[in-house]
């Protein structure tokens, strides 16, 4: 099952992708990480997870600026992640997709994604970072259920 989003930018292609890429910015929306990303891996430690340990992300596919696929781990097993950009117009599109394994349940992933993005979104475009992820979970949960 394929958890996917789309987001819009009017930032260039290269700004974007800093975002994703960029230690120091990553750091104000998803996590702070170190290593060589030219290694393959990199160390990650989630914004949500300050003071755990760091997690060996592995980097399946880099293409500088428009994919990066990654596995992450989880409690729950690795986590396959990948993010395209594309630029046309003066606009960028990002489609993110979380690649989840069974059993399907998104209630509590989908809005966890909605607040990275969504603090990503902020940090591109230079605003203040939402850090209230009691206003995506659990008001968001239902959004992301199975159909019934």
């Amino acid at each position: 099952m394929r958890l996917e989003f789309t987001r819009t930018y009017r930032e260039p292609i290269e700004e974007v992708w800093s975002a994703i890429t960029e230690p120091d910015r990553t750091a104000r929306w998803f996590g702070t990480w170190t290593g060589d990303p030219r290694s393959g891996s990199v160390e990650l430690v989630m914004t949500e997870d300050e003071g755990a340990t760091p997690q060996t992300v592995t980097i399946l596919e880099c293409a500088v600026p428009t994919s990066l696929v990654v596995d992450l781990p989880s409690p729950d097993g690795i986590w396959r992640l990948s993010v395209s950009l594309r630029a046309d117009d003066g606009v960028t599109t990002l489609v993110f997709v979380h690649r989840m394994a069974e059993p399907y349940d998104a209630t509590g992933i989908g809005p966890g994604w909605h607040y990275y993005l969504d603090r990503m979104e902020a940090v591109v475009a230079e605003t203040d970072v939402p850090d209230q992820f009691d206003d995506y979970f659990p008001p968001l949960s239902d959004a992301y259920g199975l159909p019934g």
